[in-house]
C-alpha cells in the first residue's frame, strides 16, 4: 500500500476518523481518486451532484466510496441516513431493499451484542436508508465514522448495489458498529447523493468522496 505524504489516519481519545488527502491512493492495485470534500456545519443535508461543484458521479468511475470522517450530530438518537436521485430526478425517493445488522462492544467489556437491525431494512422502500444511529452524539466525545461503498451509479442495464460500514464512538468509549448492504431498484443512471440525520443536524465533520480507477 503506497501512502501520500499526508498522513492517512488520525486517532483522538475517543474517536477516529479518516482524514482526507487530496490526490490518490494506490491500495491493493486499485486507484483510490479524491473527488470532492463537504464539510457540515449545522447542517440539514450534504448533498453530492454529478457536475456540480466539482462532484464526478457519472462512468469515470465503477465504484465511488462516500468516506465519513469524525460527525458530530447536534443531538443524541440522531440516524445518519442516504438517499440517491437517478438523472433528471429531484425528490430522493429511489426505490431500496436493504438489510443491516450491528456489533457493540463497551469499554469495560459490561455489554456486548451482535444483532439483526430490523430498523435499518428496506423491502422495495423509497425511504431514506440508515447507515447508523448517533446513541449519545449530542456530547463532546460522541463521533461517528466510516464509508459507503456505491457500485456502478452510472450503469443503466443493471440495479445499483451498496454496502457501508460505519463505527460510532459513545461517551463511556464503547463503540457501536454497522454493516449495511442493499441496492436501488432502478436500472436508471444515478447522479445524485444525498445525507441526512432523520432528525437535528450534523454540526461537525466531513464527507469525501473518492473514485475508484
Amino acid at each position: 500500500m503506497t501512502l501520500p505524504a499526508e498522513k492517512l489516519i488520525t486517532i483522538n481519545d475517543r474517536g477516529a476518523r479518516v482524514a482526507t488527502t487530496f490526490g490518490s491512493v494506490t491500495s491493493g492495485g486499485a486507484n483510490m481518486v479524491f473527488i470532492k470534500k463537504l464539510t457540515a456545519s449545522t447542517s440539514s443535508t450534504l448533498t453530492f451532484h454529478n457536475g456540480t461543484s466539482s462532484v464526478v458521479l457519472d462512468s469515470t468511475y465503477k465504484e465511488y466510496i462516500f468516506t465519513f470522517n469524525n460527525l458530530h450530530p447536534s443531538a443524541d438518537d440522531a440516524v445518519l441516513q442516504f438517499q440517491a436521485n437517478a438523472v433528471g430526478g429531484a425528490d430522493f425517493n429511489e426505490t431500496i431493499t436493504s438489510t443491516s445488522f450491528r456489533a457493540k462492544h463497551d469499554e469495560g467489556d459490561s455489554s456486548t451484542s451482535l444483532a439483526y437491525q430490523a430498523s435499518g431494512d428496506q423491502a422495495q422502500g423509497t425511504s431514506f436508508q440508515p447507515l447508523a444511529r448517533f446513541f449519545e452524539g449530542g456530547d463532546n466525545d460522541g463521533s461517528l465514522s466510516g464509508q459507503l461503498h456505491i457500485f456502478n451509479p452510472s450503469n443503466t442495464t443493471f440495479v445499483k448495489h451498496f454496502i457501508a460500514r460505519t463505527i460510532m464512538m459513545e461517551t463511556d468509549g464503547g463503540a457501536n458498529e454497522y454493516y449495511t448492504a442493499g441496492y436501488f431498484n432502478t436500472t436508471a443512471a444515478l447522479d445524485e447523493f444525498q445525507f441526512s440525520l432523520a432528525s437535528g443536524t450534523i454540526d461537525s465533520g466531513d464527507i469525501c468522496l473518492y473514485g475508484i480507477l
